[in-house]
């Protein structure tokens, strides 16, 4: 087959070697936003008067069939002709004969796949901040159902202070606001347009790059054609944002793999969501969490992976770049398909309330609440702080807990313990009092909802 470029060359490649250098086999992704490209650009070149109205009409026309293909995946490509934007030209000449050529004047492959990959991110980053709130929602739901349950808090993964499950469901709504916040700022970045750059240095043609901005509906085009070709920061951004959200989705499904575990119950997770075992018939595993804990992995390495493609390369395109798609689909696929597993877990999950209140009861999360309360009357907080240590260490030796001793006791440690401190002790006021801003207190959990939902408006 001949190539587009041939014209210099005395020899062509191997198969092989023409298989090793394609990118046909990944950035045919591309297809709808490399015709949606060449759609403005013929559009520029018109009104511009570079070419004809009568074979921009054509080239409009036989643009708009090879899409109609391609929404159908009717197109067939081809390795020899290395990549989406030689497999399209070469449909677009055949459709319509060599007027079909002038489509590529005052254009490169350069500017033309940054123009591509901008509007595919473009389209993706708005779909990855609806999927995000789709998860955000999915945590609302379950928030408003267990304002009141009570569970154990942890640090260290020991049990430290009881909360609100609905206040612990509530941290992870608010990391993946922090999460949405970054992709949607980085639309700035995406929403630029290297179109008209040609391959690093502008072109001859009176182009009007305003023009195709405009029509691709990009905010701004790039201020500098040597950095509008070799520019993948807003890729960069992407896998960015992508692997601190992969990593949010990691801690949620560490806990909700603890949590469903014998040792905890806390909660049981849909059958639809988890898998069972070839050998042992009991085995009900969540598998689903555990993937979306092993993807993560893969999205950092995309991220890495690119930032090394990227650390040495001079200016401007080098072939190296080639290397950007992949793992930009890879985190594509990979981060939308977390999200709707994770939405669907959430929504789907039995809480187990019984079980959590049981062990805010079989534990020392209450101490702190007995320091506080000496505190409270008028006890330097670290002289409370051992007198409550001393108490603990009693209950240890004793194999009981803090609302088993009797009131004399607490009397012997210090005379201001009355016997209201049993209430304080009561995991439910534990959880009640604690309503400083942003705490786990239930007037300050309802509160942090209603802020919640304002956020998905």
């Amino acid at each position: 087959m001949k190539k587009l470029w041939g014209g210099r060359f005395t020899k062509t490649a191997e198969e092989w070697v023409d298989e090793f250098g394609a990118s046909i086999s990944f950035d045919k992704e591309l297809v709808l936003e490399d015709i949606q490209g060449s759609l403005a650009h013929v559009s520029m070149l018109s009104s511009c008067g570079i070419i004809s109205h009568e074979e921009a009409a054509q080239i409009t026309d036989g643009l708009k069939i090879l899409q109609e293909k391609a929404i159908n995946d009717e197109l067939e490509f081809s390795v020899e002709l290395e990549d989406i934007h030689l497999n399209l030209e070469s449909q677009l000449i055949q459709l319509i004969g060599p007027v079909g050529g002038k489509l590529h004047t005052a254009r490169s492959r350069n500017d033309q796949v940054a123009t591509d990959m901008h509007l595919y991110l473009r389209r993706e980053t708005q779909h990855v901040v609806e999927l995000i709130e789709g998860l955000q929602q999915s945590l609302l739901v379950q928030a408003e159902k267990h304002v009141e349950t009570v569970m154990p808090g942890y640090t260290h993964l020991q049990r430290a202070q009881p909360i609100s499950f609905a206040h612990h469901l509530l941290a992870y709504f608010w990391m993946l606001e922090r999460d949405k916040e970054r992709f949607q700022e980085s639309l700035k970045r995406i929403n630029k347009s290297p179109l008209g750059a040609g391959a690093l240095a502008g072109t001859t043609f009176p182009i009007d790059r305003e023009l195709t901005a405009s029509l691709l509906e990009f905010s701004s085009i790039y201020e500098n054609s040597l950095d509008a070709v070799s520019d993948r920061d807003f890729i960069l951004e992407f896998m960015s944002g992508s692997s601190i959200l992969m990593m949010h989705l990691s801690r949620l499904a560490e806990e909700f793999i603890l949590w469903s575990s014998q040792e905890f119950r806390f909660i049981e997770l849909d059958d639809s969501f988890t898998t069972g075992s070839s050998i042992m018939p009991q085995k009900k595993n969540p598998d689903m969490a555990e993937l979306i804990r092993g993807k993560t992995g893969r999205v950092y390495g995309n991220l890495f992976g690119l930032l090394t493609v990227l650390k040495g390369l001079p200016l401007a395109y080098n072939k190296d770049m080639q290397e950007d798609k992949e793992g930009m689909f890879d985190t594509v696929k990979t981060i939308t398909g977390s999200l709707k597993i994770f939405a669907g877990m959430v929504e789907t999950m039995k809480v187990n309330e019984n079980e959590m209140e049981v062990a805010t009861k079989q534990d020392f999360s209450n101490a702190t609440e007995l320091a506080d309360y000496l505190s409270g009357k008028g006890i330097p907080f670290r002289e409370a702080h051992e007198i409550v240590g001393k108490l603990v260490l009693t209950c240890v030796q004793s194999q009981c807990y803090l609302a088993d001793l009797p009131l004399e006791q607490y009397k012997e440690a210090n005379s201001l313990f009355e016997n209201d401190i049993y209430e304080v002790l009561n995991p439910v006021t534990a959880v009640k009092r604690r309503n400083s801003a942003g705490g786990t207190g239930f007037a300050q959990v309802e509160e942090a909802i209603v802020k919640a939902k304002s956020k998905l408006k």
